[in-house]
C-alpha cells in the first residue's frame, strides 16, 4: 500500500488521536484528500445507528468533515465497548481481531481517497487477538511509522525500545513527535530538552515535532490547534509521505 501513515505511541494516552487530527487537517488544508482510520476501537461509544468509534468522530469533527454513511464502517471496522486492550475487549465480546478484514476496509477507503491515516491502539507490542500484535498489523499495511511519545521521565527507554521493534519487523519509521499530554513540571525542563536529542541521536530518527500542553483541545479549540501546528515542525515531510512519495 501506498499514500498513507501509520501513527502509533510508546503507550496509551500519549496522544495518537490529537496528533492524528492534526496531520488530517493538515492534509485536508493541502489538497489532499486523506482519510482517518482506526483499525480497532475499544472503548467505544453508543451512538445514533449503534456503536461508534470516539477516536474517528474527534479526528473528523476536527478537520470539518463527516463521514460518508458507507464510509464510517470502513474509518472503525472493529468497535468494542470495553476499554481494554484490543485483545481482551475481543475476547469479552466474543468477535476476534481479524488482520484481514482490517486490510481489506484499509484498502477499499484507499480506493476512495488519496491517503489514508491509521491510528493504532496503544503501543506497537499490544495484542490484538491470541497470536497477533499492533506491530503485526503494521507490517501487514506496509505503511511508514509516526511514533507519537510523551516528552518526560522515562521516554527515552520506552520510545528507543518502540524504535527497535519497529526495525527489527521491517518496518519503515517515519519519525518521532513528542506530546506534552499534561502540564509540564518546571523542574523538568531540563529533561524535557534533552529527550530530542538523546532519541534522535541513540534511535537515528528524525524528530518531527514537539508539541505543548494544550489543556481542554477540542474539536473547535482553533486557538489550540494552532498551537499544536506550530509545533508539528515536520509536517511538511509527513504530507509528503502521505502524497506517496
Amino acid at each position: 500500500m501506498i499514500g498513507g501513515i501509520f501513527i502509533t505511541g510508546t503507550g496509551t494516552g500519549v496522544g495518537k488521536t490529537v496528533v492524528t487530527a492534526a496531520v488530517l487537517r493538515a492534509a485536508r488544508a493541502a489538497g489532499i484528500d486523506a482519510a482517518p482510520f482506526k483499525p480497532v476501537q475499544t472503548g467505544a461509544v453508543a451512538g445514533p445507528g449503534g456503536l461508534r468509534a470516539p477516536d474517528v468522530d474527534f479526528c473528523l469533527a476536527a478537520a470539518g468533515l463527516e463521514a460518508k454513511p458507507d464510509e464510517a464502517s470502513l474509518m472503525a471496522p472493529l468497535l468494542y465497548k470495553p476499554a481494554c486492550s484490543p485483545h481482551l475487549a475481543a475476547r469479552i465480546e466474543g468477535r476476534p481481531v481479524d488482520l484481514d478484514t482490517i486490510r481489506r476496509c484499509a484498502e477499499a477507503l484507499l480506493a476512495r481517497h488519496d491517503a489514508v491515516i491509521v491510528e493504532g491502539a496503544g503501543g506497537v507490542m499490544v495484542p490484538l487477538n491470541e497470536s497477533q500484535t499492533m506491530l503485526d498489523l503494521m507490517a501487514a499495511l506496509a505503511l511508514p511509522v509516526l511514533v507519537v511519545a510523551v516528552n518526560g521521565l522515562g521516554t527515552i527507554n520506552h520510545t528507543l525500545l518502540t524504535l527497535s521493534a519497529l526495525r527489527a519487523a521491517g518496518v519503515e519509521v517515519l519519525g518521532v513527535v513528542f506530546n506534552q499530554p499534561d502540564p509540564p513540571a518546571g523542574a523538568d525542563e531540563f529533561i524535557r530538552r534533552d529527550n530530542p536529542e538523546t532519541i534522535a541521536s541513540f534511535g537515528e530518527v528524525a524528530v518531527l515535532g514537539r508539541l505543548p500542553h494544550v489543556g481542554g483541545l477540542a474539536a473547535d479549540n482553533a486557538a489550540g490547534w494552532s498551537k499544536v501546528e506550530a509545533g508539528l515542525t515536520g509536517m511538511p515531510v509527513i504530507l509528503e509521505r502521505l502524497k506517496g512519495k
